[in-house]
């Protein structure tokens, strides 16, 4: 009996549900295995740090906070006194929570927004496939479909405009020089460790203006969520004695105006075309077989179209249209010779011959449907170890903006060489290979976890070095699952290995060249 649409359609929310509750509980479940913010140095001359978009630290103006004598102010304190005097036990979790940073926390809201949104849309009757749509994000397929290149798009914006804010609150806190409300009366306890930082505006609330205004930009399904996650740290930092009501307000405001300029961006960056039409997709073929290669096709059935093959024309953070076309690698060998015959062999080989240590690095790596995709998978890695590094909140966006455009940047550099080379996958070319997981819906050379693993442990190389061979390793194994799989050539993994360094370093020599080096 042929399965209904409703049934169909109920299956895919239900899906979404338990997705967004695993990874929810996941989430939390490691909340408590991270301590509270307590940076070595607080970065006092950030403000002077070289940001991404802003032409300067001060491009948006801040007023001067009122003195802390006035009776506004110590309004504000008995707002801080009151509230401590009632915490519940649901606050001092709370307090707890987000004590652990603000940039690490709204890291991991993304990436669970990224899985729940994580799932490829299903067939309408007719064996055509509908698209999501940002003008009606509510109706099915829910909007975005946050597949991996559209996944390192999202993590790169957030994390430059959560950078930018927090280079222009740096600005403002060393030129007011204003103490936080724990200094300035010894009635208020300091429920997060003290710190010299000056308050105003707030950095957590900075944050927060820049997370929202984003967010909903992105997931514009979840616009209510965002603001209530906003909303829950900014009474936290009231509650926890960092911060009056108005450094709150202030730093949401220059959070918000930074992350407007982000955002006009991202309106205008192409990827809103990213998706083609079937005219286009039909040209990949024909270019192709008139290269006289074999093209790829969809192995889904009914064919599903091709995963954003014109993302290579968006607008990255450090390579232009020309770098890309620059970077391009070297061809594929070619689907008639003897390389191809014998790189094909050797996925069959991994496809029959599985063992458990294979079959472990396959599912570690494995970042499909559901998850915060590969990006997602090393912003999960670089958390861990920047906890350990006891970073400022500044440094933390820093270095994740750094990440994050460098996998943006990745994700345009590898779908340019698939949808320019158009090559097939290996369960295409000999249907005895089966795959350990899914086959992805795109061409295969060059491999995506390659190039994120790649530029990713690059960067993490340069801001870590005692850990670069660590990285490294991760990378290459990355790299090898996606052929233990049997889901790529080995020619893909290698050279989209050289590729993601390459991106990866440009990331480097700008953080050579930032000021906060």
């Amino acid at each position: 009996m042929k399965t209904s649409l409703t049934y169909k359609l109920l299956m895919v929310t239900v899906l979404t549900a338990l997705v967004y509750w695993s990874c929810s509980k996941d989430l939390n479940d490691r909340s408590d295995s991270y301590p509270a913010l307590t940076p070595t140095s607080i970065d006092l001359d950030a403000g002077t740090w070289k940001p991404v978009l802003l032409t300067a630290a001060d491009e948006f103006a801040v007023a001067a906070p009122v003195a802390t004598n006035t009776p506004a102010y110590i309004a504000e304190l008995n707002e801080i006194k009151g509230l401590q005097r009632n915490l519940s036990d649901n606050d001092k979790k709370i307090i707890k929570y987000w004590s652990a940073g603000a940039v690490l926390r709204w890291n991991e809201i993304l990436r669970e927004l990224v899985a729940k949104y994580n799932l490829p849309p299903y067939q309408n009757p007719d064996n055509t496939y509908p698209a999501p749509s940002a003008a009606n994000p509510f109706a099915y397929p829910y909007f975005p479909f946050a597949n991996p290149p559209y996944a390192a798009r999202a993590y790169a914006y957030v994390s430059a405009a959560q950078y930018d804010a927090l280079v222009a609150t740096w600005h403002y806190k060393k030129l007011y020089n204003r103490a936080a409300p724990y200094k300035v009366d010894s009635l208020v306890k300091a429920l997060v460790p003290r710190s010299d930082l000056p308050s105003y505006p707030s950095e957590d609330a900075a944050v927060a203006g820049a997370a929202i205004e984003m967010l909903k930009l992105l997931f514009p399904g979840e616009v209510a969520y965002i603001q209530q996650k906003a909303d829950e740290q900014e009474r936290y930092r009231i509650m926890a004695g960092a911060n009056v009501r108005s450094e709150i307000e202030a730093g949401e405001a220059l959070g918000k105006l930074v992350a407007q300029k982000f955002a006009a961006r991202g309106r205008a960056d192409r990827a809103g075309q990213a998706i083609g039409n079937p005219d286009i997709w039909k040209k990949f073929e024909t270019d192709t077989e008139a290269k006289g290669e074999v093209c790829w096709f969809s192995l889904e059935s009914p064919k599903r179209p091709p995963m954003l093959p014109l993302f290579s024309k968006v607008k990255g953070f450090l390579c232009d249209s020309m770098d890309i076309i620059n970077m391009r690698p070297a061809p594929p060998p070619s689907t008639s010779s003897q390389q191809f015959k014998e790189e094909t062999e050797e996925v069959l080989y991994y496809s029959q011959h599985a063992t458990r240590d294979r079959i472990r690095i396959v599912h570690f790596w494995a970042d499909g449907a559901g998850t915060y995709g590969p990006p997602g998978h090393w912003d999960a890695i670089a958390a861990d170890e920047f906890v350990k590094e006891h970073y400022s909140e500044v440094r933390w966006a820093r270095n994740y903006a750094l990440i994050n455009m460098a996998l943006m940047d990745a994700a345009i550099t590898c779908w340019d060489a698939k949808y320019f080379y158009f090559n097939p996958r290996p369960s295409q070319s000999d249907p005895n290979i089966k795959t350990l997981t899914g086959v992805p819906n795109f061409p295969s050379y060059t491999s995506g976890h390659s190039t994120f693993s790649a530029a990713a442990a690059t960067v993490l190389t340069h801001l870590l070095p005692d850990r670069g061979s660590k990285f490294n390793d991760m990378a290459t194994e990355a790299s090898m699952s996606r052929l233990y799989g049997a889901i790529h050539y080995r020619s893909d993994c290698t050279v989209g290995l050289e590729s993601g360094r390459k991106v990866g370093e440009r990331a480097v020599l700008r953080a050579q060249t930032d000021g906060a080096e």
